[in-house]
């Protein structure tokens, strides 16, 4: 590995985000060639750093991108046996979720072993956005869409307000909406629209961030490149 921070090397391992890191390091929980680390101290590829006595090993960090499909649950394993989203993917590293998506709805996942940008990307601080495609019941109004807009109230709070468009109607009275949120709340697109008495057919995550689907077909994967990955880096404003 290239010379960096100590908390920032356990988080590029998989140990934990740069804070939870830089946090072990305080506590004295991590040596560098034996000798207990110091916060902000550089390591290479030339030190043996351990957390609690045993050495980490340095994974190539990797992202990719899932188009999750319907049916999957967004979990490392599963108690119930249901196929879950690291089914498929390379074993050769441990890899999470960044944040989940439920059982019924589909699209865009970004799976890392990269600790630190999943924290960044998921604190509510960094606004990352994440756009949804949503067939929803009714014909919805331009009153409904201005309240999404606006932030509509949730049970635990408001939702902050939120870019949405009509993309179409369809031939059984729905209406396909476009939905871009910077908030990350458990399952706030369905519950936005159901406060305004539009409850959710389908829903599918298209972009996170700057990277949209493409042509990822349902169900496939593929590895992030560099620049993909500096792109939400900088969203999320982690210093390169």
């Amino acid at each position: 590995m290239p010379e960096m921070r100590v908390h920032r090397a356990l988080a590029q391992a998989g140990v934990a985000s740069r804070r939870a890191a830089e946090k072990m390091v305080a506590e004295g929980r991590v040596t560098v060639n034996g000798a207990v680390a110091t916060v902000g101290q550089v390591v290479s590829d030339r030190d043996v750093v351990a957390v609690d006595g045993t050495p980490i090993t340095a994974e190539p960090v990797r992202t990719y991108m899932l188009n999750k499909a319907l049916g999957v649950v967004s979990t490392a394993s599963d108690p119930q046996g249901r196929p879950t989203v690291l089914d498929g993917m390379p074993d050769d590293v441990r890899l999470y979720p960044i944040g989940r998506l439920d059982i019924n709805t589909s699209g865009l996942l970004l799976i890392t072993n990269d600790g630190d940008l999943a924290h960044r990307l998921m604190h509510p601080r960094s606004k990352v956005p994440k756009e949804y495609e949503a067939l929803v019941e009714g014909r919805v109004s331009s009153a409904s869409v201005r309240m999404l807009r606006d932030g509509i109230e949730l049970d635990g709070g408001p939702a902050q307000p939120a870019n949405v468009g009509v993309i179409d109607r369809d031939a059984k009275g729905g209406t396909w909406l476009r939905i871009e949120s910077t908030e990350g709340r458990n399952r706030q697109v369905r519950r936005m629209c159901e406060a305004v008495g539009h409850p959710v057919r389908r829903l599918m995550r298209t972009r996170h961030g700057g990277l949209g689907l493409g042509r990822l077909r349902r169900g496939d994967h593929r590895m992030l490149s560099s620049a993909e990955i500096a792109r939400l880096q900088a969203q999320a404003g982690m210093a390169r």
